[in-house]
């Protein structure tokens, strides 16, 4: 039987004032169904820095950006131009940032940059204008600016964010500003955690993964519980092949699952395969919400990258390790 591949694009971004919106990818997306094999695969010059950059911050990077201000027309000009040193997000050692703009406490009318792709020192060089705000108005008014790696799975992972009080900015001289990036609040939430176990037959060519239990998830209906389910899906090259849930535990912030799966994956597949694994809230009115997610993989996070080395290393053998949800 043919396998029939679904491609994901990220769907087209709707402009705000002069910037173009990456949209946020938060759905249950389904694409492929349970049951497809892994037997087949398909396959698929940067800017001059313009001046000196100073030393990044350790932890986050930096940001370079500059204001200036019409006093004709009332309007101010942002030009976002790049960052440096961003910490990587995704599992395969990089991220995909973006940047995400607005005049507080206006928190509704946000603007975007353009998702730069595989890139922890990006160049947008792209300008925003924020037209019919008077010179005292823009006083009471602070810059935020929040970057983001865009992931097309999941939920966005905040990577750190800027505060700039205009008052403390002389408009009248089109400043340039290098800013570090802070974390985000919240951006850490405990959302709880997924016990796993992982078994790799090397004849067979398939990993076996139970999904063990649960445990301390993060309520996310507003009788203070959730309706946890987990969904598995198995990724080559950044592409959704197989896809496989759980049974859904009614009003449960512990949940003990104890089912397993079987992915055939050929040996010289291994390397550029991952398992994205989501805790779900599963929801009848609407969308399910996404508790919080895992990534095995041969470079993931430090635990988890060291739970597939052990796999691999201890062949026909179940290992099982907790791992702490991320956004």
């Amino acid at each position: 039987m043919d396998i029939v591949w679904s491609w994901f694009e990220r769907p087209p971004g709707k402009a705000l004032v002069r910037g173009n919106v990456q949209p946020n990818a938060d759905g249950d997306e389904d694409s492929a169904e349970n049951g497809t094999s892994l037997k087949a695969y398909e396959d698929e010059g940067s800017d001059s820095n313009e001046d000196a950059v100073s030393e990044p911050s350790a932890n986050l990077g930096r940001i370079q950006f500059s204001m200036s201000y019409d006093f004709d027309t009332m309007t101010l000009v942002l030009h976002i131009k790049r960052a440096v040193e961003l910490p990587a997000k995704d599992f395969s050692g990089t991220s995909d940032p973006f940047v995400k703009i607005c005049l507080l406490p206006d928190k509704k009318n946000k603007m975007e940059t353009k998702v730069k792709r595989r890139n922890l020192n990006p160049h947008w060089n792209e300008t925003f204008q924020f037209e019919g705000f008077p010179y005292d108005k823009l006083q009471h008014r602070v810059l935020y600016l929040q970057v983001f790696d865009y992931d097309r799975f999941s939920r966005n992972d905040p990577i750190g964010e800027v505060h700039l009080p205009l008052c403390e900015v002389d408009l009248t001289e089109s400043p340039t500003f290098w800013k570090d990036l802070r974390p985000c609040p919240n951006s850490n939430d405990n959302l709880g955690e997924l016990l796993v176990s992982l078994c790799y037959q090397p004849t067979a060519q398939r990993i076996t993964i139970v999904v063990m239990k649960a445990r301390h998830l993060k309520a996310m209906d507003i009788t203070g519980t959730s309706d946890p389910y987990v969904k598995i899906w198995l990724v080559y090259r950044e592409k959704k092949i197989e896809k496989k849930k759980t049974s859904c535990k009614k009003r449960c912030l512990n949940p003990v699952f104890n089912e397993s799966f079987i992915f055939d994956i050929p040996m010289d597949k291994m390397k550029e395969t991952s398992f994205i694994i989501s805790v779900m809230d599963k929801d009848t009115l609407k969308k399910n919400d996404v508790i919080g997610k895992v990534c095995l993989a041969p470079r993931s996070g430090p635990l988890e990258t060291k739970h597939w080395k052990e796999m691999i290393s201890k062949p026909r053998q179940p290992v099982a390790m907790w791992h702490g949800l991320k956004k």
